[in-house]
């Protein structure tokens, strides 16, 4: 992409609920429609909602999230972006080909308390004003931007008043999943919704299983994006140094950077599971940089010991990540991340001979080897 979302919002004007034809909310979701049609764009754009703070990126992230919707098959009715007297304040509705309706809440954050019967309050006022038909399967469904350690709390409501046949919750990350297994690997639209029909209260443990089965099979077939390493010099320790780059996720009720900033910046360790990719390989004086999700890398540092098998008190789930490594020469920039957008992509080895607007969640989906050059430019420290 060659223009951005800030970009965008300055010409189409500030966002409101004037419905007259030309409003700058009826020019933005126009464009939205008819320009951002992949789902790396999409990626680009939410990653800046969230990088950004204001009134304008939260409504824009509101109809980019509706806009999700239509790409996995639902038939999108956007709603406010402010509640009004007479108005459901719902922030979206998608139907379904097969007659189920969803109704979309949009949180930037979860950091504040979320009471679960506005929710379904929108559906029992939509239910009483015909907009879905009364015995019509409805399900609210909270999307989530930056999950935190409210999220534990959402998901307890939803377990103690017994409303897991009425409410779900998912994080933008596994929504933008799920577009992603929809237009790349031929997953069907009944697919997506048994996903997010009720089971558990929260759908990403469900899109994550699924994101790591097809981005596998896809891997399988063309080794340019395997997940794993290439044949040859990947798979030999060299005593030359290796630059690595590591997703960090949200993990019990911590946000990516609050882990990165507890472990790599305060304990100044990390530390891996049992399969993964280059565990066997990463040596004292190899570099490696952080990935936050949505977000963009936010610090780098140097390994000084091999992952031995040992717990730490402060790395959560240590039966699953035990294999703890030592960093030094810390550098972390939480508040300026690295946007891994189109225009860095396009400068990126890794995407040498691949098109930057395609989708790239492979490059960012599991620990890898990358280039020094790429390092550099992802780090900042050209």
């Amino acid at each position: 992409m060659d223009i951005t979302l800030s970009q965008i919002l300055n010409l189409v004007g500030k966002l409101d609920d004037a419905s007259n034809g030309n409003s700058a909310r009826e020019r933005f979701r126009s464009y939205l429609i008819k320009n951002v049609t992949k789902v790396n764009q999409f990626r680009d754009y939410i990653g800046e909602c969230l990088r950004e703070s204001g009134d304008q990126y939260n409504k824009a992230l509101q109809d980019l999230v509706n806009q999700l919707g239509y790409y996995l098959g639902f038939e999108v009715t956007f709603g406010r972006y402010k509640g009004a007297s007479g108005e459901v304040g719902n922030d979206g509705l998608w139907k379904s080909p097969t007659g189920y309706y969803i109704v979309i809440e949009v949180k930037t954050t979860d950091a504040y308390v979320i009471k679960t019967d506005t929710l379904l309050n929108y559906i029992n006022n939509l239910v009483s004003d015909n907009v879905i038909p009364p015995k019509a399967p409805t399900l609210g469904l909270y999307v989530v931007g930056r999950p935190d350690a409210k999220l534990q709390q959402l998901e307890n409501d939803i377990i103690h008043f017994g409303r897991q046949n009425q409410l779900r919750v998912i994080s933008i990350d596994s929504l933008l999943s799920l577009v992603e297994m929809k237009s790349e690997y031929d997953v069907s639209h009944e697919d997506i919704l048994a996903v997010i029909k009720p089971s558990a209260p929260t759908i990403d443990p469900v899109v994550e299983l699924m994101r790591r089965l097809v981005v596998q099979e896809k891997a399988a077939g063309h080794p340019e994006i395997s997940t794993t390493f290439e044949r040859g010099t990947d798979q030999v320790p060299t005593e030359e140094v290796a630059y690595w780059m590591s997703p960090v996720v949200e993990m019990e009720g911590r946000t990516a950077e609050e882990c990165i900033k507890e472990l790599v910046g305060e304990e100044k360790v990390y530390a891996f599971g049992e399969r993964t990719p280059g565990r066997q390989y990463i040596k004292p004086g190899d570099m490696m940089c952080f990935y936050a999700q949505l977000t963009g890398i936010v610090a780098h540092a140097r390994v000084t010991s091999k992952p031995e098998e040992r717990k730490h008190p402060k790395v959560r789930n240590p039966e699953k990540y035990k294999w703890v490594f030592k960093l030094s020469d810390v550098k972390l920039y939480l508040n300026k991340p690295v946007a891994i957008d189109s225009a860095l992509r396009t400068n990126l080895d890794a995407f040498k001979d691949k098109d930057p607007n395609q989708a790239w969640s492979w490059f960012v989906f599991t620990t890898r080897k990358i280039t020094k050059h790429d390092f550099e430019l992802l780090t900042k420290s050209i």
